[in-house]
């Protein structure tokens, strides 16, 4: 499958994941886990003192959603 590579701000993202919130959890749950390890990743590459008031916010959704 060929893919492509966005580069979206922190709100945006989880502006998505909001909306992907809202529809059936059967048909959006790999995507969200995709966007969420996505997101990890790249915030895992900053110090935890580096980062916004955002970007603890979208680690907050990701071990919320995560269960961690």
């Amino acid at each position: 499958m060929e893919t492509i590579t966005l580069e979206l701000t922190i709100d945006e993202t989880n502006t998505i994941l909001n909306g992907l919130g809202q529809q059936p959890y059967i048909k959006v749950a790999d995507l969200v886990h995709k966007i969420q390890e996505q997101g990890a990743s790249q915030l895992a590459t900053d110090t935890p003192e580096n980062h916004t008031e955002k970007e603890k916010e979208l680690e907050n959704i990701i071990s919320e959603r995560d269960g961690k």
